[in-house]
């Protein structure tokens, strides 16, 4: 794809704009951004006192904790699908 193909989404995450320049939707961008903003939302209420930075890193790790589980939860999935067919 070209540089021509991609979209500017500005979205609001923890009260701030940002810009978000890639190839998915801007419907797709706002949803993601959401999500960000509620998890961190989430994770500042259990401690208020935590700074953006440290806020935005235990978000992501919050975030990744979840992907994984989630893959993990598919491979077996998976993996169980299979044996039923076999």
């Amino acid at each position: 794809m070209t540089q021509n193909n991609k979209t500017r989404t500005t979205v609001e995450i923890h009260n701030k704009s940002y810009t978000v320049v890639g190839y998915e939707d801007a419907h797709h961008v706002r949803l993601v951004a959401n999500l960000v903003d509620q998890k961190m939302s989430e994770i500042q209420k259990a401690n208020n006192t935590l700074e953006p930075t440290r806020l935005a890193v235990l978000t992501a790790i919050n975030t990744m904790n979840d992907y994984l589980k989630l893959k993990e939860d598919y491979a077996t999935l998976l993996g169980s699908m299979k044996k039923k067919e076999d």
